[in-house]
């Protein structure tokens, strides 16, 4: 969950049209959302750092899914187009995890992969799901659009698709979250619990004082964007409960800075100088801009690896 949880594809890569989520994609996703990511794969081949960061960051769920599609006949750096990565909660199992990926494969071209290889679907109420390796199992939405993921998070998604779990439509916090970020080209969002981890992490040691614990019950949500254009700019949008709450965590972000500034390595002050923390209403607001030499540097520091990881 750590992984999920703080910079994990937190990026607005390079400029261009992206893609919305699709609604296929979207009629997966649970009510009790986690986490869920858009990466627009055609724009991220523009850029260079937004590479490295990829390659560094990267989940190892989502390196497993993009081992599966090559399974299946399916490249991700010249096939894909779009990937949404749909993290949620269950009651009794935990975190689950499922994929939707859209591209330039054809779904008529990929099940005869599999049939030559005679590997036999089963079917899941109407559904017919076909297994892929690495203990995932996939199905298509469409001709081309597939959902994949080990069987039991598929089976639960597409329960939602098929209103027998509550969908995303009925969970306002992160559908408002979305709306500012969907359509860019990587975008990602947090609940509560999953934002509330992210400032636990973002704020060190200024965490343990009295104020975070007070008010870490009214964090409500966050979503993270970069872009890599004139450079790389990071912004970060927390959302609280008011505006007390988010004028607190910014004390304690801007606090949490200088102190971890005392001990930092070069690479790591540049990072803090060129970073602002404020608040504006109930939300929360970290801006950070810098060239792309400065940031690939401070993707080798500690801290880095501390906030990625």
């Amino acid at each position: 969950m750590k992984k999920l949880c703080l910079v994990v594809l937190l990026l607005w890569a390079a400029a261009g049209m992206a893609m919305p989520i699709a609604s296929s994609a979207r009629s997966l996703v649970p009510s009790e959302i986690q986490q869920l990511i858009g990466v627009d794969y055609r724009s991220l081949k523009d850029s260079p750092t937004a590479q490295k960061l990829k390659d560094q960051v990267l989940p190892q769920d989502l390196k497993d899914f993009e081992a599966s599609l090559k399974g299946v006949g399916i490249d991700s750096e010249n096939d894909l187009d779009q990937l949404n990565f749909i993290s949620f909660r269950t009651p009794k199992v935990g975190i689950q995890t499922v994929c939707v990926a859209q591209g330039s494969f054809s779904a008529k071209a990929v099940l005869k992969k599999l049939k030559a290889k005679k590997i036999a679907p089963t079917k899941y109420g109407t559904t017919i799901v076909y297994p892929m390796g690495n203990g995932y199992v996939m199905t298509f939405l469409d001709d081309n659009t597939m959902a994949f993921g080990q069987e039991a998070p598929l089976h639960s998604a597409l329960d939602t698709r098929d209103g027998k779990r509550a969908s995303l439509d009925s969970n306002p916090t992160i559908s408002d979250q979305m709306s500012a970020v969907d359509g860019a080209p990587v975008w990602s969002v947090l609940d509560q619990q999953g934002t509330q981890a992210m400032m636990h992490s973002f704020l060190g040691d200024a965490a343990k004082v009295a104020d975070f614990e007070a008010v870490k019950k009214r964090i409500l949500a966050s979503r993270y964007s970069l872009n890599f254009q004139s450079g790389v700019t990071f912004d970060l949008n927390v959302q609280a409960a008011d505006s007390m709450t988010a004028g607190t965590l910014a004390s304690l972000g801007k606090a949490g800075m200088l102190y971890k500034k005392m001990t930092a390595t070069a690479a790591e002050k540049a990072a803090f100088d060129a970073a602002t923390v404020d608040s504006d209403g109930s939300n929360l607001t970290v801006h950070f801009k810098s060239d792309d030499q400065k940031f690939q540097a401070l993707m080798q520091t500690p801290l880095f690896a501390a906030i990625s990881h």
